[in-house]
Order: structure tokens, then C-alpha cells, then sequence
């Protein structure tokens, strides 16, 4: 049995190097920008909306090309002629007046073939038609447009809060050891009578608020991890993200300039220009000038009736006609409809322009908010980053005057308990202040994967992120 102890030392260093090993490796945001671009499902819908644009720009071409139309009927029908008083001339007959003829087919086999073609030549009504397919189109590559920014800044939201959740955990399980430590620590001092047993209860008491915070946290996290596996099809288990690190984003642009690059290519703004300058051209569609139209016409017809009758059983009538030339319509009379429509037309163009108006207002608030989260977002985190270092410094005092009987347990807890929520608060500033040049980015419409690259070189190393919590730890 000796031989076997070597191999079985082995086996067990290998558990545990295996448990000791990153569960995973950390996702960076481009990463999971990529994978989302073909999983999330509100892009997947903007993409196969997007699919109709080219359709909708060859409907606006063919709307002035020729159509040609084939017409055939056949069916039963009777026809009777009778005219009288008729002047009948041929060769060899001479001339006649009084003439009568008539023609009688009963329930004969009538046929009819037609063939028809036009080219529109003059038609405000149809211009107008063609100018709204094209600004349809327009509108649905630059909803596509839209749709792609707003997946971004909505997979770096959900990779944020998956970092901050992860922080929010790890700091309470740093807290947790360091509570575990000194309610074991209180109730050995007052098992020898070297300390209150009120230390023991206030040990006690913060370690089981702990928990519970840790419950909660837990299943922020899991909550957090599940929404960007849901975007990205990655899964979840393999989820790490990483925290913004100590830099931060440049801020170049004053309030006004970005002001004015989001009047010029926000998405929603260029949008509702787009939904006025559509209703604007179905008011001109029913507008009384575009009434009349003018088309080149070509035609050609074959009419045939044949069966038996009133005058014999051979009876057949035939009718054959052509004709090439322009064909004007003019409406006079709708009853009403056609200034009816432009009314509702004209209204609704109001309304878009109205809309157009709003949506500026609303973007230039949504501007004016990002732009001052990234100024005072900066100034936050500095005074966050020089707080955490204070904190850190009153838990290592807090903690030594402790030790020498100067601070009571309870001020060893707090001082840990500020010094995690110090922590937290500066990587939840940290996030924020990324996630609003981005939103910067978004408004203005320049939202792109190069806006992400740079924000992806902002994160933190994995081997930062994996750091200790720094929490208060026990002698």
C-alpha cells in the first residue's frame, strides 16, 4: 500500500490547485459588446426591421416606371343590335338608304383579351408618394442606427452593474471574515474576563446583519449576471467584469459644444425631423394641385361574342380597337375626401413638428444631466478616492487603539462598516462617471465601437480586481 501514497499526494495537490484557480477568466466590455451584437433580442428585432429599407427605396423607384397590365375574360353573355335608317354602300350594289340591320346572340360564349400599358408623365400625387418611401427608408437605417448606440450603452450598463454587484459582494465577504475573526476574539476575552460580554452581542449582532446583507447581495448579483448572459449568450457562469480603473474619461467639450453635436445627430431628434418631413409630404399628397395626372397610354382590346340567336345559329360578333396617346384625369368632385385628407395631414404635420420641438428639449435636459455627471462625477470621485484613504487610515487607528483598550468594539465595527461603504461607493462612482461619457457619446450620436475601445482601456486589470478587500483584519 505505500506505493499508492505518492499518487494519491499528487491527486490531492491537484484538487487543490484546481480549487484554487480563477473560476473565470474576466470578460472586458468590447468583448461583451461583440458577443451581444448577435444576442441581444430588442438589436434582433431593429436588425430585421432595418431589412425593409431597401424595399422601401425600390418601391419609391418603380413608382415611375411603366406598368403593363393583361386583362382576359370569358364567360356566357347575350347581345342583341338593331339599327334602322342606315345608308349601306358596297362594290356591285350601288347604294342604299333605309337600310335595316340587326344581330341577336342568346346566352352565346363572350370572350375578351386586353392589353394595357401606361407611363406616368405628370403626377404631384405620385411624387409625393415616392418622397415618403424615401424618407422611410431614411427613417429605418437611422432607426438601426439608433437601435445599435442604445445596445451599447445598454451592454456597458448591464457589464457595470454586474462589476459593481461583484464588488458589493466581495466587500461584504471581506467584512463577513473580519466579523468572524473578532466575534470569535470577543468571546474568547470575555471568556477569560478580559472583555465585556457586551462586545460578544455587538459582534454578534453586525455579523447576522452581514448575512442577511449578504443574501441580498448575492442575489443582486446573480440577477445582474443573468441580464448580461441574456444579452451577450454567454454563460453565466463564465460572467466575471471588471471594474473602471483609476483613470478618467477626458472631458474636451464644453456644455455648448455638445449641445450642438446632439441637435445636429441625436437619433431621436433626427428621427421626429424625419416623421415631420413624411407627414408634410402626405398633406402635399392630397393637396388640390396634385389632383390632375397626366400619362402616356398604350392599349390594345379584342372583344368577341358567338353563339346562336334570333337569325341563325352562326352568329358572331367581333370588336377589335387599339390606341396610343396621353391620358389626362382631373378629378372634380370627391364628396369631400381629398380636403378632408389634407386636413388631417396638415394636422398631423403640426404634431410632428411639435414632437420635433419636444424631443430637442428633452435631448438638451438628457445632455445637460450627462454633462454634469461627468464634471462632478471626476470631482466625486476624487474626493471618494481621498475618503476611502482616510477611512482606511481611522480603521488601522481604530483598530490599534482597540487593541490597547482605547476603542471600544463597536468603534471597530463602524469604522470597518464606513470603510466598506466608502469602497463600494467609489467603484459605483467609478462606473457612473464611464456610463456617462458614454451616454455623452449616445446623445450626440457618436456612440461606436471606437467610444467603447476607449472605455474598455479604462478598465481595471483582472489582477487588480482579484485584490483584497483591504477590510479590517485581526492580530
Amino acid at each position: 500500500m505505500a506505493p499508492a501514497r505518492p499518487a494519491l499526494a499528487a491527486i490531492t495537490a491537484l484538487l487543490i490547485a484546481a480549487t484554487l484557480a480563477p473560476a473565470a477568466q474576466a470578460t472586458d466590455l468590447l468583448q461583451a459588446w461583440q458577443a451581444a451584437q448577435s444576442h441581444d433580442r430588442e438589436l434582433a428585432v431593429a436588425r430585421a426591421t432595418q431589412a425593409t429599407a431597401l424595399p422601401q427605396r425600390e418601391q419609391a423607384t418603380a413608382l415611375w416606371r411603366p406598368g403593363v397590365a393583361l386583362t382576359a375574360a370569358a364567360g356566357l353573355a347575350t347581345g342583341e343590335t338593331d339599327t334602322r335608317g342606315a345608308q349601306f354602300a358596297a362594290p356591285g350594289f350601288g347604294q342604299s338608304t333605309g337600310v335595316d340591320f340587326a344581330t341577336s346572340v342568346t346566352g352565346g360564349t363572350a370572350t375578351r383579351v386586353a392589353l394595357q400599358a401606361s407611363q406616368p408623365l405628370y403626377n404631384p400625387e405620385r411624387r409625393a408618394q415616392q418622397q415618403q418611401l424615401g424618407l422611410q427608408a431614411d427613417q429605418t437605417d437611422l432607426q438601426w442606427q439608433a437601435a445599435q448606440q442604445a445596445a451599447m450603452l445598454r451592454t456597458a450598463q448591464r457589464y457595470f452593474d454586474l462589476a459593481v454587484a461583484q464588488e458589493a459582494l466581495r466587500v461584504i465577504d471581506g467584512q463577513l471574515d473580519a466579523v468572524r475573526k473578532m466575534a470569535t476574539e470577543a468571546q474568547d476575552r470575555f471568556d477569560i474576563g478580559s472583555a465585556p460580554i457586551t462586545d460578544t452581542h455587538e459582534a454578534q449582532a453586525r455579523l447576522a446583519q452581514l448575512q442577511a446583507q449578504r443574501l441580498a447581495a448575492q442575489a443582486d448579483l446573480d440577477i445582474k449576471r443573468r441580464q448580461l448572459a441574456d444579452s451577450t449568450g454567454m454563460p453565466p457562469a463564465a460572467l466575471t467584469a471588471r471594474l473602471p480603473g483609476h483613470g478618467e474619461p477626458a472631458t474636451t467639450h464644453a456644455l455648448q459644444v455638445w449641445q450642438q453635436e446632439a441637435e445636429a445627430g441625436n437619433p431621436a431628434i433626427r428621427l421626429q425631423q424625419l416623421a415631420a418631413r413624411i407627414a408634410q409630404a402626405e398633406a402635399d399628397k392630397h393637396a388640390s394641385a396634385a389632383a390632375p395626372k397626366l400619362d402616356l397610354v398604350a392599349q390594345a382590346a379584342q372583344d368577341r361574342l358567338s353563339g346562336s340567336g334570333d337569325y341563325g345559329s352562326g352568329a358572331r360578333n367581333k370588336n377589335l380597337n387599339a390606341m396610343v396617346g396621353v391620358q389626362l384625369t382631373v378629378p372634380l368632385y370627391t364628396g369631400g375626401w381629398r380636403s378632408a385628407k389634407q386636413e388631417e395631414a396638415l394636422r398631423r404635420w403640426e404634431q410632428a413638428q411639435a414632437q420635433v420641438d419636444s424631443t430637442r428639449e428633452q435631448v438638451a435636459q438628457q445632455v445637460h444631466a450627462a454633462w454634469l455627471g461627468l464634471q462632478l462625477g471626476a470631482q466625486r470621485v476624487h474626493a471618494l478616492t481621498q475618503a476611502l484613504t482616510a477611512s482606511e487610515a481611522r480603521q488601522d487607528a481604530t483598530l490599534t487603539g482597540h487593541e490597547v483598550g482605547h476603542r471600544t468594539l463597536l468603534d471597530v465595527l463602524n469604522a470597518d462598516n464606513d470603510t466598506a461603504a466608502t469602497r463600494l461607493a467609489l467603484a459605483q462612482a467609478r462606473s457612473e462617471l464611464l456610463l456617462n461619457q458614454l451616454r455623452l457619446s449616445q446623445l450626440a450620436g457618436q456612440l461606436d465601437e471606437a467610444a467603447l475601445q476607449r472605455a474598455n482601456q479604462m478598465l481595471d486589470t483582472p489582477s487588480n480586481q482579484s485584490r483584497p478587500s483591504g477590510l479590517l483584519s485581526t492580530k
